[in-house]
């Protein structure tokens, strides 16, 4: 690394073949055999399935971080992303918390005030962190650069000797010092600054956005069992390790990968579009058309293999399509493996019951011949 590929674009971190062998010893490639025989004893059919994503995020755009410190002691900041379930409040809170030193229940995100958004991206391509995290970064060493003068006014030094540590500008080999929460407050309260000096920490900030794109990476090994007698393909173990770079908040990237595995579970055996002979669609409502709950999937095992991008500040890589990415391949090539014992070595999603029974069907009478 960096690896430039043939289509243009280089990879700038991954570290593929290692985080592939951490995944199969998560899943215990090893005890398959065991368990195959295992199924076997019950009439089942099982297979284990491999699949590596690797994905393009973060594509080229400015992007916006309007940090606002409110009289009542809180902070607002506003984002041209746009948060429709993927828990950006948390995260951002998180970086801009980390870089200023600002308590982390005091920050508040501004999503659609058009008052405010005077540049915006929108999110897509799972580009939110990197870019909202990079204007934040930048952002806060802006703020950092006015709160050097205007703390050398209120501590009566030197802006040369005004150092930033941990949310606080310190008079450099002293202990005096004032946090930047009571620098804010202390501009509100008055007296002003002088007119030559910065009036607010407030900031709008344009980042140009991270300098490219980002390539989260990942292995998911998914175990299925299938029923010869009526087709029915189960999910009875699913494992993953996945490189997104530096993770700022792991408990919303889980979250994201249960729900994009599980989607990706029910468009491979499940979700399928069915037309009449008129063209009539006979699966438009959710009491025809077949989609995953809980109780059609395991409980995932999934790890971590970091190699932070070199592209943006935050070291972050985007998550939001990596279930779903991971979880076609590894299923599909998992029933594959289950039914190349009847000699098929190729089937075509969703695989429902009926399609798995036909397809082993068609076997049987193949070798019938």
């Amino acid at each position: 690394m960096p690896y430039k590929t043939a289509s243009g674009g280089t990879y700038d971190s991954g570290d593929f073949a290692a985080l592939t062998k951490q995944a199969y010893e998560l899943a215990d490639g090893k005890g398959f055999a065991r368990r195959k025989r295992e199924s076997a004893r019950r009439g089942k059919l099982r297979g284990l399935g491999i699949g590596n994503f690797l994905e393009v995020t973060a594509p080229p755009s400015k992007e916006l971080a309007d940090i606002k410190f409110n009289p009542d002691g809180t902070v607002t900041l506003a984002t041209g992303t746009l948060d429709f379930g993927m828990g950006h409040a948390t995260p951002f809170a998180q970086v801009l918390s980390e870089q200023l030193g600002i308590p982390f229940e005091k920050i508040s995100l501004v999503q659609g005030d058009s008052d405010r958004l005077v540049m915006g991206g929108g999110s897509g391509g799972s580009k939110s962190i990197m870019h909202t995290g990079t204007a934040i970064v930048e952002g806060a060493a802006k703020i950092i650069a006015k709160g050097k003068e205007l703390a050398a006014h209120a501590l009566e030094a030197a802006p040369s000797d005004i150092a930033f540590d941990r949310g606080r500008f310190v008079i450099v080999g002293t202990d005096r010092a004032i946090s930047v929460m009571e620098l804010a407050q202390k501009l509100h309260d008055g007296p002003k600054p002088p007119a030559d000096a910065p009036q607010s920490l407030d900031l709008a900030h344009v980042s140009d956005g991270p300098g490219a794109s980002t390539y989260p990476n990942g292995c998911h090994v998914a175990e299925v069992e299938v029923d010869p007698d009526t087709g029915t393909v189960e999910v009875v173990k699913y494992s993953c390790v996945n490189d997104f770079g530096t993770v700022i908040n792991p408990m919303i990237v889980e979250g994201q990968l249960h729900g994009g595995v599980v989607q990706g579970i029910g468009q491979a055996l499940m979700e399928k579009t069915v037309y009449d002979s008129d063209g009539q669609l006979l699966t438009g409502s959710f009491m025809d058309y077949a989609m995953p709950r809980a109780g059609d999937v395991p409980s995932f095992v999934l790890a971590d293999h970091p190699a932070p991008a070199t592209t943006n500040p935050l070291g972050v890589k985007g998550c939001g399509e990596a279930g779903c990415a991971g979880a076609l391949t590894s299923v599909m090539n998992a029933v594959v493996d289950a039914l190349s014992d009847h000699g098929i070595r190729h089937v075509d999603m969703p695989l429902t019951p009926a399609d798995v029974w036909q397809a082993l069907q068609a076997a049987k009478a193949t070798r019938a011949q």
